[in-house]
Protein backbone atom coordinates (compact mmCIF):
# COMPACT_ATOMS: atom_id res chain seq x y z
CA UNK A 1 0.00 0.00 0.00
CA UNK A 2 1.04 3.75 -1.01
CA UNK A 3 1.52 5.98 2.42
CA UNK A 4 1.54 9.66 1.81
CA UNK A 5 3.69 11.88 3.56
CA UNK A 6 2.08 15.21 3.09
CA UNK A 7 2.66 18.06 5.75
CA UNK A 8 -0.17 20.40 6.68
CA UNK A 9 -1.57 22.50 4.22
CA UNK A 10 0.73 21.04 1.25
CA UNK A 11 -2.31 18.85 -0.29
CA UNK A 12 -4.82 21.40 -1.43
CA UNK A 13 -2.14 23.47 -2.56
CA UNK A 14 0.14 21.18 -4.62
CA UNK A 15 -0.74 19.43 -7.45
CA UNK A 16 2.22 16.65 -6.93
CA UNK A 17 0.58 15.69 -3.61
CA UNK A 18 -2.81 15.23 -5.50
CA UNK A 19 -0.96 13.14 -7.64
CA UNK A 20 0.20 10.87 -4.90
CA UNK A 21 -3.76 10.59 -3.73
CA UNK A 22 -4.77 9.19 -7.37
CA UNK A 23 -1.70 6.83 -6.78
CA UNK A 24 -2.86 5.88 -3.58
CA UNK A 25 -6.65 4.89 -4.61
CA UNK A 26 -4.92 2.81 -7.45
CA UNK A 27 -2.83 1.58 -4.66
CA UNK A 28 -6.04 0.39 -2.66
CA UNK A 29 -7.52 -1.24 -5.84
CA UNK A 30 -4.85 -3.21 -6.34
CA UNK A 31 -5.00 -4.76 -2.88
CA UNK A 32 -8.68 -5.60 -3.98
CA UNK A 33 -6.95 -7.74 -6.30
CA UNK A 34 -8.88 -5.41 -9.09
CA UNK A 35 -6.62 -6.03 -12.54
CA UNK A 36 -7.87 -2.66 -13.96
CA UNK A 37 -6.53 0.24 -12.37
CA UNK A 38 -8.52 3.65 -11.94
CA UNK A 39 -7.97 6.81 -13.83
CA UNK A 40 -6.05 8.92 -12.22
CA UNK A 41 -8.01 12.42 -11.30
CA UNK A 42 -6.45 15.94 -12.17
CA UNK A 43 -5.80 18.23 -9.27
CA UNK A 44 -9.37 19.56 -8.52
CA UNK A 45 -11.24 19.20 -11.69
CA UNK A 46 -14.55 19.09 -11.13
CA UNK A 47 -15.79 15.25 -10.93
CA UNK A 48 -17.19 13.54 -14.47
CA UNK A 49 -20.36 14.25 -15.55
CA UNK A 50 -21.27 10.40 -15.80
CA UNK A 51 -24.70 9.77 -15.43
CA UNK A 52 -26.82 13.09 -16.64
CA UNK A 53 -27.80 14.34 -12.78
CA UNK A 54 -31.19 15.21 -14.07
CA UNK A 55 -32.36 12.13 -15.37
CA UNK A 56 -33.27 10.30 -12.56
CA UNK A 57 -36.87 9.87 -11.29
CA UNK A 58 -38.64 9.31 -8.00
CA UNK A 59 -38.86 5.54 -8.78
CA UNK A 60 -36.06 3.09 -7.66
CA UNK A 61 -36.11 -0.56 -9.45
CA UNK A 62 -38.49 -3.40 -7.37
CA UNK A 63 -36.04 -5.33 -4.95
CA UNK A 64 -33.14 -2.82 -4.71
CA UNK A 65 -31.34 -2.22 -1.54
CA UNK A 66 -32.86 0.89 0.58
CA UNK A 67 -30.95 3.37 2.65
CA UNK A 68 -32.13 4.77 5.20
CA UNK A 69 -32.66 8.45 5.81
CA UNK A 70 -29.97 11.19 5.79
CA UNK A 71 -29.06 12.37 9.52
CA UNK A 72 -28.09 15.71 10.23
CA UNK A 73 -24.68 16.81 9.79
CA UNK A 74 -24.97 19.20 12.65
CA UNK A 75 -24.19 22.41 10.59
CA UNK A 76 -27.28 24.57 11.22
CA UNK A 77 -25.98 26.91 13.37
CA UNK A 78 -25.97 30.69 13.19
CA UNK A 79 -23.62 33.40 13.89
CA UNK A 80 -26.05 36.02 14.45
CA UNK A 81 -23.88 38.99 14.22
CA UNK A 82 -25.48 42.35 15.77
CA UNK A 83 -27.52 44.94 14.07
CA UNK A 84 -25.59 47.55 12.37
CA UNK A 85 -26.59 50.03 9.06
CA UNK A 86 -23.33 50.87 7.61
CA UNK A 87 -23.70 53.30 4.72
CA UNK A 88 -23.56 51.31 1.58
CA UNK A 89 -20.55 50.23 -0.55
CA UNK A 90 -20.01 50.04 -4.11
CA UNK A 91 -18.08 47.15 -5.44
CA UNK A 92 -17.29 45.75 -8.36
CA UNK A 93 -17.22 41.71 -8.52
CA UNK A 94 -14.32 40.38 -10.51
CA UNK A 95 -15.49 38.45 -13.89
CA UNK A 96 -16.27 35.18 -13.21
CA UNK A 97 -16.26 31.65 -15.19
CA UNK A 98 -18.06 28.51 -13.56
CA UNK A 99 -17.03 25.38 -15.27
CA UNK A 100 -20.22 23.33 -16.68
CA UNK A 101 -22.61 26.22 -15.44
CA UNK A 102 -25.04 27.77 -17.70
CA UNK A 103 -23.37 28.79 -21.06
CA UNK A 104 -19.78 28.81 -19.50
CA UNK A 105 -19.09 32.85 -20.51
CA UNK A 106 -17.80 35.24 -18.41
CA UNK A 107 -20.30 37.21 -16.04
CA UNK A 108 -20.75 40.45 -16.48
CA UNK A 109 -19.25 42.75 -13.51
CA UNK A 110 -21.88 43.95 -11.21
CA UNK A 111 -22.70 46.04 -7.87
CA UNK A 112 -22.80 44.45 -4.86
CA UNK A 113 -25.05 45.11 -1.24
CA UNK A 114 -22.97 46.59 1.05
CA UNK A 115 -22.08 44.75 4.43
CA UNK A 116 -25.09 44.94 6.98
CA UNK A 117 -26.77 47.13 4.40
CA UNK A 118 -30.05 47.43 5.91
CA UNK A 119 -32.62 46.15 3.66
CA UNK A 120 -34.72 48.50 1.68
CA UNK A 121 -38.11 49.79 3.65
CA UNK A 122 -36.26 48.57 6.60
CA UNK A 123 -35.89 50.23 9.90
CA UNK A 124 -34.12 50.18 13.51
CA UNK A 125 -35.93 51.27 16.30
CA UNK A 126 -34.88 50.89 19.72
CA UNK A 127 -37.30 50.33 22.62
CA UNK A 128 -37.81 52.09 25.98
CA UNK A 129 -36.33 49.11 27.68
CA UNK A 130 -33.04 49.01 25.60
CA UNK A 131 -33.83 46.55 23.29
CA UNK A 132 -32.84 46.88 19.33
CA UNK A 133 -35.34 45.43 16.59
CA UNK A 134 -35.34 45.76 13.00
CA UNK A 135 -38.78 46.24 11.66
CA UNK A 136 -39.58 44.81 8.24
CA UNK A 137 -41.90 47.36 5.74
CA UNK A 138 -44.66 45.04 6.50
CA UNK A 139 -44.73 46.32 10.17
CA UNK A 140 -43.30 42.93 11.59
CA UNK A 141 -39.83 42.12 13.40
CA UNK A 142 -36.78 40.76 11.47
CA UNK A 143 -34.12 40.89 14.25
CA UNK A 144 -34.33 41.68 17.86
CA UNK A 145 -31.61 42.12 20.20
CA UNK A 146 -31.94 42.12 23.34
CA UNK A 147 -30.46 44.35 26.14
CA UNK A 148 -28.75 41.00 27.70
CA UNK A 149 -27.67 39.94 24.36
CA UNK A 150 -30.18 37.57 23.14
CA UNK A 151 -30.49 37.98 19.64
CA UNK A 152 -34.04 36.57 17.88
CA UNK A 153 -34.39 36.34 13.97
CA UNK A 154 -37.32 35.98 12.24
CA UNK A 155 -36.34 34.44 8.48
CA UNK A 156 -38.33 35.27 5.49
CA UNK A 157 -39.39 31.43 4.93
CA UNK A 158 -41.18 32.03 8.64
CA UNK A 159 -38.33 30.25 10.77
CA UNK A 160 -37.00 31.56 13.88
CA UNK A 161 -33.59 31.27 15.25
CA UNK A 162 -32.30 32.56 18.90
CA UNK A 163 -28.79 32.80 20.25
CA UNK A 164 -27.86 33.56 23.41
CA UNK A 165 -23.95 34.06 24.85
CA UNK A 166 -24.29 33.23 28.15
CA UNK A 167 -21.96 34.73 31.43
CA UNK A 168 -20.49 31.48 31.94
CA UNK A 169 -19.23 32.37 28.21
CA UNK A 170 -20.84 29.35 26.54
CA UNK A 171 -23.45 29.58 23.80
CA UNK A 172 -27.08 28.09 23.43
CA UNK A 173 -28.61 28.35 19.86
CA UNK A 174 -32.32 26.72 19.27
CA UNK A 175 -34.57 26.86 16.57
CA UNK A 176 -38.30 25.80 16.20
CA UNK A 177 -38.76 22.45 16.70
CA UNK A 178 -36.75 22.24 19.65
CA UNK A 179 -33.29 21.66 17.51
CA UNK A 180 -30.06 23.47 18.36
CA UNK A 181 -27.04 23.26 20.56
CA UNK A 182 -25.18 24.13 23.22
CA UNK A 183 -21.66 24.75 22.61
CA UNK A 184 -18.28 24.65 25.60
CA UNK A 185 -15.04 25.83 25.22
CA UNK A 186 -11.85 24.17 26.11
CA UNK A 187 -8.04 23.90 25.60
CA UNK A 188 -5.96 21.46 24.05
CA UNK A 189 -2.23 22.13 23.90
CA UNK A 190 -2.07 25.95 23.55
CA UNK A 191 -4.97 26.03 20.97
CA UNK A 192 -8.54 26.61 22.11
CA UNK A 193 -11.79 24.59 20.88
CA UNK A 194 -15.44 24.91 21.17
CA UNK A 195 -17.82 21.36 21.70
CA UNK A 196 -21.25 21.74 20.81
CA UNK A 197 -24.00 19.49 21.96
CA UNK A 198 -26.45 19.36 19.44
CA UNK A 199 -29.65 17.99 19.64
CA UNK A 200 -31.87 16.95 16.60
CA UNK A 201 -35.02 14.75 16.02
CA UNK A 202 -34.54 13.27 19.38
CA UNK A 203 -30.90 12.43 18.70
CA UNK A 204 -28.08 14.18 20.37
CA UNK A 205 -24.01 13.72 18.84
CA UNK A 206 -21.26 16.12 19.56
CA UNK A 207 -19.01 18.39 16.77
CA UNK A 208 -15.86 19.98 17.80
CA UNK A 209 -14.83 23.27 16.30
CA UNK A 210 -11.46 25.02 16.15
CA UNK A 211 -11.23 28.89 16.84
CA UNK A 212 -9.38 31.38 14.83
CA UNK A 213 -9.31 35.21 14.11
CA UNK A 214 -10.19 36.52 11.22
CA UNK A 215 -11.17 39.86 9.36
CA UNK A 216 -12.24 41.29 12.70
CA UNK A 217 -13.81 38.46 14.57
CA UNK A 218 -13.38 34.95 16.32
CA UNK A 219 -14.44 32.12 13.91
CA UNK A 220 -15.17 28.01 14.44
CA UNK A 221 -14.26 26.03 12.10
CA UNK A 222 -14.85 22.52 11.99
CA UNK A 223 -12.15 19.96 13.31
CA UNK A 224 -13.05 16.14 12.69
CA UNK A 225 -12.96 14.29 16.04
CA UNK A 226 -12.04 11.05 13.90
CA UNK A 227 -10.33 10.39 10.40
CA UNK A 228 -10.34 7.76 8.30
CA UNK A 229 -7.03 5.31 6.51
CA UNK A 230 -5.06 7.27 4.33
CA UNK A 231 -6.58 4.00 1.68
CA UNK A 232 -9.83 5.43 2.41
CA UNK A 233 -9.19 8.68 1.60
CA UNK A 234 -7.98 7.51 -2.33
CA UNK A 235 -10.71 5.66 -3.00
CA UNK A 236 -12.86 8.10 -2.01
CA UNK A 237 -11.31 10.49 -3.87
CA UNK A 238 -10.71 8.80 -7.08
CA UNK A 239 -13.13 7.47 -9.65
CA UNK A 240 -14.78 3.73 -8.90
CA UNK A 241 -14.08 1.01 -10.95
CA UNK A 242 -17.19 1.02 -12.37
CA UNK A 243 -20.50 3.02 -12.26
CA UNK A 244 -22.70 1.86 -9.42
CA UNK A 245 -26.84 2.02 -9.70
CA UNK A 246 -28.35 3.08 -5.79
CA UNK A 247 -31.22 3.27 -4.32
CA UNK A 248 -31.90 5.73 -1.42
CA UNK A 249 -35.26 4.55 -0.13
CA UNK A 250 -36.68 8.29 -0.38
CA UNK A 251 -39.67 6.97 -2.32
CA UNK A 252 -42.03 7.79 0.15
CA UNK A 253 -40.59 10.21 1.90
CA UNK A 254 -42.87 13.44 2.06
CA UNK A 255 -39.73 15.65 1.58
CA UNK A 256 -38.28 14.09 -1.60
CA UNK A 257 -42.32 14.44 -3.20
CA UNK A 258 -42.06 18.09 -2.25
CA UNK A 259 -38.62 18.68 -3.84
CA UNK A 260 -39.30 16.76 -6.33
CA UNK A 261 -38.94 19.42 -9.15
CA UNK A 262 -36.04 21.37 -7.21
CA UNK A 263 -33.28 17.85 -6.71
CA UNK A 264 -33.27 14.80 -8.61
CA UNK A 265 -30.12 12.12 -7.39
CA UNK A 266 -27.98 11.10 -9.79
CA UNK A 267 -29.18 7.76 -11.48
CA UNK A 268 -25.79 6.29 -11.08
CA UNK A 269 -22.49 7.03 -9.62
CA UNK A 270 -19.34 7.00 -11.05
CA UNK A 271 -17.33 8.32 -7.80
CA UNK A 272 -17.58 8.68 -4.11
CA UNK A 273 -17.99 12.62 -4.90
CA UNK A 274 -21.00 12.21 -7.08
CA UNK A 275 -22.50 9.71 -3.96
CA UNK A 276 -21.78 12.68 -1.70
CA UNK A 277 -23.21 15.11 -3.46
CA UNK A 278 -26.71 13.35 -2.98
CA UNK A 279 -25.90 12.65 0.39
CA UNK A 280 -25.22 16.19 0.97
CA UNK A 281 -28.15 17.25 -0.82
CA UNK A 282 -30.69 15.19 0.33
CA UNK A 283 -29.58 15.76 3.94
CA UNK A 284 -29.91 19.64 3.82
CA UNK A 285 -33.40 19.38 2.04
CA UNK A 286 -34.74 16.79 4.64
CA UNK A 287 -33.65 19.18 7.39
CA UNK A 288 -35.18 22.41 5.73
CA UNK A 289 -38.67 20.65 5.06
CA UNK A 290 -38.33 20.04 8.98
CA UNK A 291 -37.65 23.20 9.46
CA UNK A 292 -40.78 24.63 7.49
CA UNK A 293 -42.95 21.71 9.27
CA UNK A 294 -42.22 23.18 12.62
CA UNK A 295 -42.66 27.00 11.57
CA UNK A 296 -46.19 26.45 10.54
CA UNK A 297 -48.78 24.15 9.66
CA UNK A 298 -46.70 22.70 6.97
CA UNK A 299 -45.41 23.96 3.46
CA UNK A 300 -47.36 24.73 0.50
CA UNK A 301 -46.28 23.87 -2.89
CA UNK A 302 -43.00 24.50 -3.78
CA UNK A 303 -42.93 27.87 -5.56
CA UNK A 304 -43.43 28.18 -9.45
CA UNK A 305 -40.44 30.53 -10.12
CA UNK A 306 -37.99 27.89 -8.12
CA UNK A 307 -34.56 28.02 -9.92
CA UNK A 308 -33.83 23.63 -9.64
CA UNK A 309 -30.68 22.02 -8.85
CA UNK A 310 -29.05 21.54 -12.48
CA UNK A 311 -26.62 18.21 -13.72
CA UNK A 312 -24.43 21.47 -13.99
CA UNK A 313 -24.83 23.28 -10.99
CA UNK A 314 -24.60 19.33 -9.22
CA UNK A 315 -21.31 18.66 -11.08
CA UNK A 316 -19.76 21.79 -9.37
CA UNK A 317 -21.11 20.55 -5.89
CA UNK A 318 -19.38 17.34 -6.73
CA UNK A 319 -16.05 18.96 -7.55
CA UNK A 320 -16.08 21.11 -4.43
CA UNK A 321 -17.33 17.51 -2.39
CA UNK A 322 -13.82 16.40 -3.77
CA UNK A 323 -11.69 18.95 -2.80
CA UNK A 324 -13.08 18.69 1.15
CA UNK A 325 -12.25 15.10 0.82
CA UNK A 326 -8.77 16.00 -0.48
CA UNK A 327 -8.49 18.85 2.27
CA UNK A 328 -9.49 16.36 5.15
CA UNK A 329 -6.68 13.63 3.79
CA UNK A 330 -4.18 16.07 4.59
CA UNK A 331 -5.05 16.74 8.08
CA UNK A 332 -5.59 13.20 8.47
CA UNK A 333 -1.60 12.65 7.74
CA UNK A 334 -0.93 15.60 10.32
CA UNK A 335 -3.31 14.68 12.71
CA UNK A 336 -0.32 13.22 15.12
CA UNK A 337 1.58 16.65 14.99
CA UNK A 338 -1.59 18.27 15.90
CA UNK A 339 -5.04 19.84 15.09
CA UNK A 340 -5.90 21.38 11.26
CA UNK A 341 -4.66 24.17 10.90
CA UNK A 342 -6.72 27.52 10.34
CA UNK A 343 -5.12 28.83 7.39
CA UNK A 344 -5.31 25.85 5.39
CA UNK A 345 -8.79 24.16 6.98
CA UNK A 346 -10.87 26.96 6.90
CA UNK A 347 -12.91 29.50 4.78
CA UNK A 348 -9.60 31.61 5.04
CA UNK A 349 -7.94 29.59 2.81
CA UNK A 350 -10.73 29.33 -0.06
CA UNK A 351 -10.53 33.08 -0.05
CA UNK A 352 -7.64 33.57 -1.28
CA UNK A 353 -6.51 29.90 -3.39
CA UNK A 354 -7.97 31.11 -6.44
CA UNK A 355 -11.20 28.67 -6.80
CA UNK A 356 -14.51 29.61 -6.64
CA UNK A 357 -15.68 27.79 -4.22
CA UNK A 358 -19.42 26.10 -4.63
CA UNK A 359 -21.08 26.06 -0.77
CA UNK A 360 -24.55 24.32 0.35
CA UNK A 361 -26.24 26.17 2.33
CA UNK A 362 -26.84 24.64 6.19
CA UNK A 363 -29.34 27.22 7.25
CA UNK A 364 -31.79 29.40 6.17
CA UNK A 365 -29.85 32.94 6.09
CA UNK A 366 -31.42 36.43 5.14
CA UNK A 367 -29.01 38.63 3.05
CA UNK A 368 -29.17 41.67 0.75
CA UNK A 369 -28.99 41.06 -3.14
CA UNK A 370 -27.04 43.92 -5.15
CA UNK A 371 -30.39 45.78 -5.79
CA UNK A 372 -30.70 46.54 -1.63
CA UNK A 373 -33.90 44.28 -2.00
CA UNK A 374 -33.69 41.18 1.12
CA UNK A 375 -33.73 37.63 -0.26
CA UNK A 376 -33.39 34.51 1.38
CA UNK A 377 -31.19 32.01 1.29
CA UNK A 378 -32.20 27.91 2.53
CA UNK A 379 -30.92 24.94 2.98
CA UNK A 380 -30.48 23.05 -0.33
CA UNK A 381 -29.32 26.33 -1.83
CA UNK A 382 -25.75 26.46 -4.07
CA UNK A 383 -24.14 29.65 -3.65
CA UNK A 384 -20.47 30.33 -5.46
CA UNK A 385 -17.60 32.41 -4.55
CA UNK A 386 -17.50 35.19 -7.44
CA UNK A 387 -13.81 36.27 -6.29
CA UNK A 388 -11.54 37.12 -3.82
CA UNK A 389 -12.81 40.10 -1.13
CA UNK A 390 -11.00 42.95 -0.70
CA UNK A 391 -8.42 42.95 2.32
CA UNK A 392 -10.64 45.52 4.46
CA UNK A 393 -14.05 43.20 3.23
CA UNK A 394 -15.65 41.79 6.37
CA UNK A 395 -17.83 39.46 3.93
CA UNK A 396 -17.88 37.70 0.65
CA UNK A 397 -19.43 37.94 -2.28
CA UNK A 398 -21.43 35.17 -4.04
CA UNK A 399 -23.48 33.87 -6.69
CA UNK A 400 -26.74 31.96 -6.36
CA UNK A 401 -26.77 29.24 -8.46
CA UNK A 402 -30.00 27.24 -7.01
CA UNK A 403 -33.20 28.57 -4.96
CA UNK A 404 -36.27 27.45 -4.29
CA UNK A 405 -38.41 30.48 -4.99
CA UNK A 406 -40.73 32.51 -2.82
CA UNK A 407 -38.96 35.07 -1.09
CA UNK A 408 -35.56 33.18 -1.92
CA UNK A 409 -33.05 34.98 -3.70
CA UNK A 410 -33.11 34.51 -7.73
CA UNK A 411 -30.40 32.99 -10.13
CA UNK A 412 -27.53 34.75 -10.59
CA UNK A 413 -28.55 37.23 -8.11
CA UNK A 414 -25.24 38.13 -6.08
CA UNK A 415 -25.15 38.77 -2.56
CA UNK A 416 -23.08 39.31 -0.03
CA UNK A 417 -22.40 36.34 3.18
CA UNK A 418 -20.65 37.58 6.45
CA UNK A 419 -17.52 35.36 6.44
CA UNK A 420 -19.21 33.90 10.01
CA UNK A 421 -21.98 32.48 8.31
CA UNK A 422 -19.72 31.57 5.07
CA UNK A 423 -17.54 29.65 8.21
CA UNK A 424 -20.32 27.71 9.00
CA UNK A 425 -21.40 26.58 5.67
CA UNK A 426 -18.05 25.09 5.15
CA UNK A 427 -18.74 22.98 8.51
CA UNK A 428 -22.16 22.11 7.73
CA UNK A 429 -20.58 20.84 4.26
CA UNK A 430 -17.70 18.90 5.79
CA UNK A 431 -19.40 17.88 8.57
CA UNK A 432 -22.00 16.39 6.08
CA UNK A 433 -19.40 14.62 4.06
CA UNK A 434 -17.87 12.97 7.11
CA UNK A 435 -20.66 11.37 7.98
CA UNK A 436 -21.79 10.55 4.46
CA UNK A 437 -18.00 9.10 4.42
CA UNK A 438 -19.40 6.79 7.29
CA UNK A 439 -22.25 5.45 5.83
CA UNK A 440 -20.25 5.11 2.01
CA UNK A 441 -17.87 2.25 4.32
CA UNK A 442 -20.96 0.62 6.27
CA UNK A 443 -22.97 -0.16 3.06
CA UNK A 444 -20.23 -0.75 0.95
CA UNK A 445 -21.81 1.40 -1.73
CA UNK A 446 -19.14 -0.02 -4.08
CA UNK A 447 -16.44 -2.18 -2.91
CA UNK A 448 -14.11 -1.13 -0.79
CA UNK A 449 -10.75 -2.35 -0.57
CA UNK A 450 -9.41 -4.05 2.14
CA UNK A 451 -7.17 -1.47 3.17
CA UNK A 452 -10.05 1.59 2.77
CA UNK A 453 -11.99 -0.41 5.71
CA UNK A 454 -9.85 -0.16 8.30
CA UNK A 455 -11.64 1.93 11.38
CA UNK A 456 -11.26 5.25 12.09
CA UNK A 457 -8.88 7.14 14.35
CA UNK A 458 -9.95 9.46 16.71
CA UNK A 459 -8.05 12.92 16.98
CA UNK A 460 -6.00 13.49 19.76
CA UNK A 461 -7.89 16.32 21.12
CA UNK A 462 -10.63 15.16 21.49
CA UNK A 463 -9.50 13.18 24.78
CA UNK A 464 -9.82 17.27 26.35
CA UNK A 465 -12.83 17.68 25.43
CA UNK A 466 -15.83 17.68 28.01
CA UNK A 467 -18.23 15.39 27.37
CA UNK A 468 -21.69 15.55 26.26
CA UNK A 469 -23.76 17.89 27.44
CA UNK A 470 -26.96 15.87 28.80
CA UNK A 471 -29.07 19.03 29.40
CA UNK A 472 -29.32 20.12 26.10
CA UNK A 473 -32.68 19.55 24.76
CA UNK A 474 -34.11 21.05 28.07
CA UNK A 475 -31.30 24.32 27.83
CA UNK A 476 -32.58 24.00 23.89
CA UNK A 477 -35.79 24.45 24.92
CA UNK A 478 -35.80 26.93 27.35
CA UNK A 479 -33.83 29.26 25.61
CA UNK A 480 -36.73 29.57 23.48
CA UNK A 481 -39.33 30.06 26.08
CA UNK A 482 -36.72 32.74 27.14
CA UNK A 483 -36.75 34.34 23.73
CA UNK A 484 -40.83 33.84 23.81
CA UNK A 485 -40.78 36.60 26.64
CA UNK A 486 -38.10 38.91 25.71
CA UNK A 487 -40.02 39.19 22.04
CA UNK A 488 -43.11 39.85 23.70
CA UNK A 489 -41.99 42.24 25.74
CA UNK A 490 -39.93 43.69 23.18
CA UNK A 491 -42.76 44.93 21.17
CA UNK A 492 -44.62 45.75 23.42
CA UNK A 493 -42.45 48.57 24.79
CA UNK A 494 -42.74 52.16 23.00
CA UNK A 495 -40.25 52.40 20.23
CA UNK A 496 -38.43 54.92 18.59
CA UNK A 497 -36.23 54.94 15.26
CA UNK A 498 -32.48 54.35 16.07
CA UNK A 499 -31.86 57.27 13.49
CA UNK A 500 -34.07 59.78 15.26
CA UNK A 501 -32.83 60.28 18.58
CA UNK A 502 -33.73 63.67 20.50
CA UNK A 503 -31.49 66.33 18.90
CA UNK A 504 -28.60 68.09 20.80
CA UNK A 505 -30.43 70.95 22.84
CA UNK A 506 -30.06 74.44 20.38
CA UNK A 507 -27.18 76.52 21.82
CA UNK A 508 -27.90 80.40 22.54
CA UNK A 509 -27.19 82.71 19.36
CA UNK A 510 -24.48 83.86 19.41
CA UNK A 511 -23.91 87.94 19.72
CA UNK A 512 -23.68 90.22 17.15
CA UNK A 513 -19.79 91.31 16.19
CA UNK A 514 -19.27 94.63 18.09
CA UNK A 515 -18.37 97.67 15.50
CA UNK A 516 -15.12 99.34 16.35
CA UNK A 517 -16.42 103.27 17.07
CA UNK A 518 -14.57 106.44 19.73
CA UNK A 519 -15.89 105.78 23.23
CA UNK A 520 -15.74 101.87 23.24
CA UNK A 521 -14.00 100.74 26.65
CA UNK A 522 -10.88 98.42 26.53
CA UNK A 523 -12.77 95.32 27.42
CA UNK A 524 -15.19 96.07 24.38
CA UNK A 525 -12.70 96.26 22.11
CA UNK A 526 -10.76 93.16 23.66
CA UNK A 527 -14.11 91.16 23.03
CA UNK A 528 -14.25 92.28 19.89
CA UNK A 529 -10.46 91.72 18.65
CA UNK A 530 -8.73 89.30 21.07
CA UNK A 531 -5.80 90.36 23.00
CA UNK A 532 -3.41 92.56 20.82
CA UNK A 533 -0.16 91.50 19.66
CA UNK A 534 1.74 95.11 21.19
CA UNK A 535 0.60 97.49 24.10
CA UNK A 536 2.32 100.56 24.75
CA UNK A 537 1.59 102.00 28.46
CA UNK A 538 1.83 105.64 28.30
CA UNK A 539 -0.37 106.36 31.76
CA UNK A 540 -3.46 107.05 31.40
CA UNK A 541 -2.96 107.09 27.39
CA UNK A 542 -2.67 103.40 25.92
CA UNK A 543 -2.17 102.05 22.68
CA UNK A 544 -3.16 98.47 21.61
CA UNK A 545 -1.82 97.45 18.32
CA UNK A 546 -2.92 94.31 16.40
CA UNK A 547 -1.93 93.14 13.14
CA UNK A 548 -3.18 95.82 10.72
CA UNK A 549 -4.71 98.26 12.89
CA UNK A 550 -3.76 100.55 16.04
CA UNK A 551 -6.11 101.60 19.00
CA UNK A 552 -5.63 104.64 21.17
CA UNK A 553 -7.43 104.80 24.80
CA UNK A 554 -7.49 107.72 26.80
CA UNK A 555 -8.75 106.93 30.65
CA UNK A 556 -9.81 103.40 29.37
CA UNK A 557 -12.05 104.97 26.25
CA UNK A 558 -11.30 104.66 22.84
CA UNK A 559 -10.06 108.09 21.25
CA UNK A 560 -8.62 106.92 18.53
CA UNK A 561 -8.73 103.93 15.87
CA UNK A 562 -5.72 103.66 12.97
Amino acid sequence: MCVLGLGKNVLVKSVAALAMLAMLGGAAHADDKKTTPPPKTPAFKPAPKTGGAGGATAGHPAGAPASRGPTTGGGTTASHTPITTTTPRTTTVAPTKAAGFGTGTSRTTTTVPAVNRLPAGNRLVTTSGGHEVRMRSNGRPAEIRTKNGMDIRHGLNGNRSVMMERRDGSRVYAERGGRGYVEHSFRYGNREFASRSYYYNGRAYNRYYGRYYYRGAYVNYYTPGFYFRPAFYGWAYNPWLAPVPWAWGWGGSPWFGFYGGYFAPYPVYASASLWLTDYLISTSLTAEYQAQMAAAAGPGPLPPDADPLTPEVKNLIAAEVQRQIALENAEAQSAQAGPADPASSSIQRMMTDGVQHVFVVGRDLDVVDATGRECAVSQGDAIQLAGPPPPDATAATLVVLSAKGGPECRRNSTIMVQFADLQEMQNHMRETIDDGMADLQAKKVSPIPQAAAAPVTQASFVTAAPPPDPNAATEINQQMQEADQAEKEALNQPQQDAAAAPPPPIAAPAAPPVELKLGLTIDEVTAANGVPTKIVDLGAKKIYFYKDMKVTFKDGKVVDIN
